[in-house]
Formats: C-alpha cells, structure tokens, sequence
C-alpha cells in the first residue's frame, strides 16, 4: 500500500484504487479492510517525516511532513 501511494505522490488514492494495488484484480477486498491497513500503516509512519491524509468520500494522500 505505501509501495502504491509512494508511485502517486500528491495524488488522492481511492479505496477502490489501494485495493487493486495491493489485492490485484483476482482478489476481492472490503473498505473495512483498507481502512485496517491504513491505520496500521500510520502506526507505523509516525515520526518518520510522512504521514497519511485522508480525504473523507475521496480517498488517502501521502503527505510530507513540514518543519
């Protein structure tokens, strides 16, 4: 999913868009699940400079954190 967001940087990624990225076309995934992996992914980013915004009915942006 980061591998996916780094490749569009600025650019909001729909739900529909990560999972196709990360799941492929065979697999099907639920929002729920989406949801899950991005906060663990936030979990996982904090204090590393990049954080992950989220666009409400649009989608998620990686964001480069300012000093």
């Amino acid at each position: 999913m980061l591998e996916a967001m780094i490749a569009r940087p600025g650019r909001v990624m729909s739900k529909e868009q990560l999972a196709a990225q990360v799941f492929g076309l065979d697999e099907e995934a639920s929002s729920d699940a989406i949801e899950i992996y991005v906060h663990r992914l936030r979990k996982k980013l904090e204090g590393g400079g990049v954080k992950i915004v989220t666009f409400r009915g649009l989608g998620y942006l990686l964001e480069a954190l300012s000093d």
